[in-house]
């Protein structure tokens, strides 16, 4: 996955990284809220799941302490940040604002 991550998060369409985790409740209800989300934005965005537990190393290279926490990049720049779960249109207006 390591090496892997950094060819996800290299292109020019931006990525949302939800790192997650089977036993956090929250990340349960942010689940089908980031799948309206693909639905709505489509091609324009891609959404990817990390699981902490399973990938540590890629959790503590981007100091993720809590989940949720959803991360966007693009061209391999980290351009925002946030932990917890948020409503569906507020994470489509931040991803349009950097689109």
């Amino acid at each position: 996955m390591k090496q892997n991550f950094s060819t996800l998060i290299a292109g020019q369409i931006p990525v949302l990284v939800d790192f997650h985790a089977d036993w956090c409740g929250p990340c349960k209800m942010l689940a089908p809220i980031l799948k309206q989300v693909k639905e709505e934005l489509g091609d324009t965005i891609k959404i990817v799941k990390i699981d902490v537990d399973k990938n540590q190393s890629i959790a503590s290279r981007y100091q993720v302490r809590g989940v949720p926490t959803m991360l966007l990049f693009k061209d391999k720049k980290q351009l925002w940040r946030q932990s917890g779960v948020l409503p569906k249109e507020e994470i489509i207006r931040i991803i349009e604002s950097y689109n």
